[in-house]
């Protein structure tokens, strides 16, 4: 069976300080079969400049103004033509060069290979696995706790997914991931680190509309009221969280 080509998609706008460890971390993957697309908000703090050193090594690079974050990630699942698709956004960093191997040896033609991530503070100093483990078996209805697989530590197969819808301006992600795994017939967990998250972001600068976006989108799935009802698990959760930690801190 031939290997599957990864296409791996960049979304970068004024992001100089990480989008070169961010673009070696996709450059330097010892999987030969990827297709690496750039999509570049016309950045003008040097952004640009970055990029093109490595340009041909790129198999697309765009450089236009966009209508946000989920309008350019469009741009990218337009143009590529791999066999999955990967959002490796500036900032982030696929886990080591040896993962996107190790996620295609972890079974044959899946739907969907998804894995752990590993969350970074502003100093790239890490704070450890995130607070929703991604589960031992992943579907559609997996999200009804939260969000527990990163949108860096999903491979989707190209065919199975849509374009973002662009009504969601800061949690469109979760509503793209869902819409795909409904289609997934094989979901594999590679049960390893597969991607390292800088904690930020618009979602998080944007916190209380996020969540109300992903409050709508869960009740679009689950249903207001078991919505409703996960939500009070929810909050028991963070609270439990919280208190254990700080008791840990303490």
């Amino acid at each position: 069976m031939s290997k599957p080509v990864l296409s791996v998609i960049t979304i970068v706008y004024n992001n100089v300080r990480d989008i070169e460890r961010t673009m070696h971390s996709v450059l330097e993957q010892r999987y030969p079969h990827i297709e690496y697309l750039v999509i570049d908000g016309a950045s003008t703090d040097g952004t640009r400049q970055v990029i093109e050193r490595y340009q041909d090594r790129l198999a697309c690079y765009r450089s236009e103004v966009d209508k946000g974050i989920y309008d350019a990630m469009n741009k990218g699942l337009a143009l590529a033509t791999g066999d999955y698709v990967l959002f490796m956004n500036s900032g982030d960093e696929i886990y080591d060069s040896e993962t996107v191997a190790a996620v295609f040896a972890s079974g044959d033609d899946a739907d969907i290979y998804y894995g752990e991530t590993e969350m970074f503070n502003d100093n790239w100093e890490s704070l450890g696995q995130r607070r929703h483990k991604a589960p031992e078996h992943f579907s559609w209805r997996s999200f009804k706790y939260g969000m527990n697989i990163s949108h860096q530590a999903i491979y989707i197969k190209r065919e199975i997914t849509e374009p973002y819808d662009l009504n969601f301006r800061y949690s469109a992600d979760i509503d793209w991931i869902i819409k795909a795994a409904k289609k997934a017939k094989k979901i594999v967990n590679t049960r390893r680190y597969v991607a390292k998250y800088l904690v930020g972001g618009v979602s998080k600068q944007k916190h209380l509309d996020s969540l109300k976006e992903r409050f709508h989108i869960f009740s679009k799935y689950y249903g207001l009221l078991p919505n409703l009802l996960n939500h009070v698990v929810i909050a028991f959760r963070l609270t439990y969280y919280y208190l254990k930690n700080r008791r840990t801190n303490d």
